[in-house]
């Protein structure tokens, strides 16, 4: 199954290509595409693992880069926020 999600704050393309290659090497990760420009995160993975990888993903990006925040279906969109 493929889920796309949404980067808050990212602000350096290095990174993205950083967080592409941890998040990708996360067991059960079939796929992964980090695009700097759009803000997001496009994940392959069996559908049971999807949302815990997910998480993890969302780890790796806030050890790369402090400020930038994954965001998750279950959570709220930050205010002023743009989709």
């Amino acid at each position: 199954m493929t889920a796309a999600y949404r980067i808050r704050n990212l602000g350096c393309a290095a990174c993205a290509a950083k967080m592409e290659r941890k998040i990708k090497a996360l067991p059960g990760v079939h796929a992964v595409r980090v695009n700097f420009l759009t803000q997001r995160l496009t994940l392959e993975a069996e559908e049971a693992r999807l949302d815990q990888l997910a998480r993890a993903a969302g780890e790796i990006i806030r050890k790369i880069e402090p400020q930038a925040r994954l965001q998750l279906p279950d959570q709220p969109a930050a205010k002023g926020a743009t989709p």
